[in-house]
């Protein structure tokens, strides 16, 4: 039984040393090459004037991506904020998810004539998620959510909450 204990141990030693070793040629040339994580998962969403947008037409740029919800206050409030961000010059494109007669949002006809009625939105663009399976792909727990998918398609960063303007830039500074 010590013997099992010991050699259990040396075993455990060994792998957090080799954990600290420096890292090999491989390492550092996928540190190289983009962003950690894993690729965004890809969708196709209409937009509230019925045109399709894909995200792997942004290939190649920044994406920040905002899932919110109508019946959010938080998203409300910062919904003037997310207008001036949309209509900016920035590195990255800015498009908003929203999941009608999912996770209590209205239908679709209801929120468009509801959205084309909220003020300072005419820089937003809205895509709809039909169901939440993005949603649920991107796995968002609340509302809003804000997602930052480097040019090179990797999902960096997914977090729950408002972030003003400046944090959102900040965010897209050390991304690829």
């Amino acid at each position: 039984m010590k013997k099992t204990i010991l050699v259990l141990f040396l075993l455990i030693v060994a792998v957090g040393l080799s954990a600290c070793s420096a890292p090999n040629s491989g390492a550092s040339a996928n540190a190289e090459k983009g962003n950690d994580g894993k690729i965004a998962p890809d969708f196709e969403l209409m937009d509230l004037e019925g045109n399709s947008h894909q995200l792997s037409e942004y290939a190649g740029q920044k994406v920040y991506v905002k899932f919110w919800a109508s019946w959010c206050s938080i998203c409300l409030a910062g919904m003037e904020e997310l207008n001036t961000l949309a209509g900016e010059e920035n590195d990255f494109t800015v498009l908003t998810i929203v999941s009608p007669s999912s996770n209590a949002e209205k239908d679709t006809e209801s929120f468009t004539k509801w959205f084309k009625g909220v003020d300072n939105t005419s820089n937003i663009q809205v895509l709809l998620d039909e169901g939440g399976e993005m949603f649920e792909a991107y796995g968002v727990l609340a509302y809003p959510t804000s997602v930052y998918i480097g040019s090179d398609g990797v999902l960096v960063k997914s977090s729950p909450g408002h972030f003003s303007n400046e944090q959102i830039k900040e965010s897209f500074e050390s991304i690829q």
